[in-house]
C-alpha cells in the first residue's frame, strides 16, 4: 500500500498564483478583449478552452507517464483519455449523420483505454487522430449553425450536441487533473 510520502510533491509552474497551472500571462486560454457574442460563439469558446486544457494537462510527459494508470484498478490514463476523445469525436459525427456509423478506430468498447500503452508511436498517433477528428467534427457541425436544428437519426439538437461536447471535455479535464497530479504532482487550473 502506498503511503502519502510515496506520492509526488505538489507543484506548479505558476509564480503569481501558486495554485494555478500557469501564470495568467502564459495561459493560452486567456484572450484579449471581451467575451464572444452569441450563444454559438460562446459554446465554441468554452469547447476550445477545454480542449486546450486537456492538452496542457498532457504536455511535458513522456509515453510511459501518459500511459500510466494512476488510480488502480481503473484503466484510465491520460493517453487513454486522448484516445477516448478521438472515439467520442467520431461518435458525435455519427449523431449528426443519417447514414451508417463511422467505425471505431481503437477496437471494441474501451479499447481506447486498454490499448493505451507506453509507446511513442501510439502517443503520436493519438494526438494526430484527435486533431483530425476534432477538425472533422467541427467541420460537420459548421454546416449546422442553427442551434435549434435537429439532426441525425435521433433528431438531437445542435445545441444539445454542443453542450454535451463541452460536458465531455470538462469531465475528462477533471480526470486529467487527478491523473496528472498522481504522475508528477503538478496541480492547477
Amino acid at each position: 500500500m502506498e503511503r502519502m510520502s510515496d506520492q509526488p510533491a505538489r507543484w506548479t509552474q505558476a509564480t503569481v498564483y501558486p495554485d494555478m497551472w500557469a501564470d495568467p500571462s502564459d495561459d493560452p486560454r486567456n484572450k484579449e478583449g471581451v467575451s464572444p457574442d452569441g450563444e454559438l460563439a460562446t459554446l465554441q469558446n468554452f469547447l476550445t478552452d477545454y480542449r486546450i486544457t486537456l492538452r496542457m494537462k498532457c504536455e511535458g510527459l513522456d509515453a510511459e507517464q501518459l500511459a500510466r494508470r494512476s488510480v488502480p484498478p481503473s484503466t484510465m490514463s491520460l493517453l487513454g483519455l486522448l484516445r477516448h476523445l478521438v472515439e467520442v469525436e467520431r461518435d458525435w459525427r455519427n449523431w449528426i449523420s443519417d447514414g451508417d456509423p463511422l467505425p471505431k478506430l481503437y477496437g471494441r468498447r474501451d479499447a481506447d483505454f486498454d490499448g493505451a500503452v507506453a509507446e511513442q508511436a501510439l502517443v503520436d498517433a493519438a494526438y494526430s487522430d484527435l486533431e483530425r477528428e476534432q477538425a472533422a467534427t467541427d467541420a460537420a457541425l459548421a454546416e449546422h449553425p442553427d442551434l435549434g436544428e435537429r439532426v441525425g437519426k435521433e433528431k438531437i439538437t445542435i445545441r444539445e450536441l454542443m453542450v454535451h461536447r463541452i460536458e465531455e471535455y470538462a469531465r475528462h479535464c477533471g480526470h486529467a487533473d487527478l491523473l496528472r497530479e498522481c504522475i508528477d504532482g503538478r496541480v492547477g487550473q
